[in-house]
């Protein structure tokens, strides 16, 4: 098969949530054993950082990478779901998996696996952890799926946890308050393995704290070890001051990721790092300025505030949820526009209603369709977005939104892509061809 047939395969042969949803969630780890054994258990060959959390384990996983990479370090990073290809979703030091293993691999174990009836996404974690493996890094940041407890991913023992901001989302599988939400989250704490939440907050700090005393595991909260004293935004790079409270010190720190909400992700991020030294890695404070400050150049993260375009300024961020809109709406409020125009769409099974009543009611909209089967329909969201006076209209396609968004805004306007991963995944795709 050629790598484009074995995606196909895959994509026909697999249930996968990115596209189908809830059916193709498997709320167990019986396959991922099933696939470990078969392989020859891969992961207990890796030393990995395990990361959670409902908004942020992406950057947080993409700027730890950057860090142990720029250390040295060979670094696996294992992340979902993919932008515009599904190769972003296994790379060591920043590069992507090649096609050829992808078609190996597939063509090795395909009986094996057509027996064990994996989802999509057991079969990817099986793919990363025997890619790693077989080339050896010296660790993996792997990124949790979908809640924690009984994430494919929760088959590795870490060397350290870091479990970013709880918040509404994936409510039909993972529960309806935080404090649920939080206790699959906390199923990633592992016995006498330590754990960094990115951020103290009283509904889920009992829970978190629960599960680190029933496995023996330090846990700390780091906004209460470290202190964002300011930050400001120059030339593309977001400027930070921290306050390490443990001993008193402040270091400047310079990101590529500018949205405001990298902030909370940075501390869970510096904390865990004092984790990692223990476990054993050197970690040069120097060297950790110089990762932060290029997270997108050593890794090729994508979609995190990111700016496609200038005059025109178009910007694309993956935030898809409740919590991930508050933060984009902050980071608005430091752009100077005249106009603002929003091309947005959404998935089918999220209840949207939380989400249009934070939309900015001045903004001219562009309710688009994502080609995935999961996209809610581009005349529902209008029906949907009409009841909370947002203005717009509806669109088929992100092409056809984007472009209409273009045409109207003058210059100075500001236009905006996102609503969920697949729609700034479809732009991203626009303009690499």
């Amino acid at each position: 098969m050629t790598y484009q047939q074995t995606l196909d395969y895959l994509f026909a042969r697999l249930p996968m949530y990115q596209r189908v949803g809830a059916a193709a969630y498997k709320a167990d780890l019986v396959n991922t054993v099933k696939i470990v054994e078969m392989l020859g258990k891969p992961h207990l060959k890796l030393k990995c950082i395990h990361v959670a959390g409902t908004n942020g384990k992406g950057s947080s996983s993409h700027m730890l990478a950057a860090i142990m990479q720029q250390c040295g370090y060979k670094t696996g990073l294992y992340t979902s779901p993919h932008l515009t290809d599904f190769r972003e979703r296994i790379k060591i030091n920043g590069k992507m998996i090649p096609k050829n293993h992808v078609i190996d691999f597939v063509q090795k174990y395909k009986e094996q696996f057509e027996e064990i009836e994996p989802s999509f996404f057991e079969w990817t974690v099986g793919l990363a952890l025997d890619y790693f493996a077989t080339e050896e890094v010296d660790v993996a940041v792997i990124e949790v799926g979908l809640g924690g407890r009984l994430d494919s991913t929760n088959i590795i023992t870490p060397k350290a946890s870091l479990i970013t901001n709880i918040s509404f989302d994936h409510m039909n599988l993972l529960g309806d308050t935080l404090e649920k939400i939080s206790r699959e989250k906390a199923g990633i704490i592992k016995p006498r393995v330590p754990v960094v939440i990115s951020q103290y907050q009283s509904e889920t700090a009992p829970v978190f704290n629960a599960m680190a005393k029933e496995q023996k595991a330090p846990i700390e909260y780091a906004d209460k070890n470290y202190k964002i004293i300011k930050h400001t935004l120059s030339k593309g790079l977001m400027q930070v001051e921290v306050l390490n409270k443990k001993d008193d010190i402040i270091q400047q720190y310079e990101l590529d990721l500018t949205g405001i909400y990298q902030l909370k992700n940075l501390l869970g991020v510096l904390n865990v790092l004092e984790f990692i030294e223990k476990a054993g890695f050197l970690i040069e404070a120097g060297q950790v300025k110089a990762a932060l400050k290029n997270v997108c150049g050593i890794t090729g993260l994508r979609g995190r505030w990111q700016k496609l375009n200038d005059k025109p300024l178009i910007i694309g961020d993956t935030g898809h949820n409740e919590d991930g809109i508050k933060q984009i709406l902050e980071n608005l409020k430091d752009i100077q526009y005249t106009g603002l125009h929003f091309v947005f769409g959404t998935v089918n099974d999220k209840d949207v209603s939380k989400i249009l009543a934070l939309l900015p009611k001045e903004a001219s909209y562009y309710f688009v369709k994502a080609n995935i089967p999961r996209a809610l329909d581009e005349n529902e969201l209008l029906h949907h977005a009409q009841k909370f006076k947002l203005k717009g209209q509806s669109y088929k396609t992100v092409e056809a939104g984007l472009k209409a968004a273009k045409k109207a805004a003058k210059k100075t306007d500001l236009i905006f892509v996102g609503g969920s991963t697949f729609v700034v995944g479809d732009v991203l795709a626009l303009l690499e061809h």
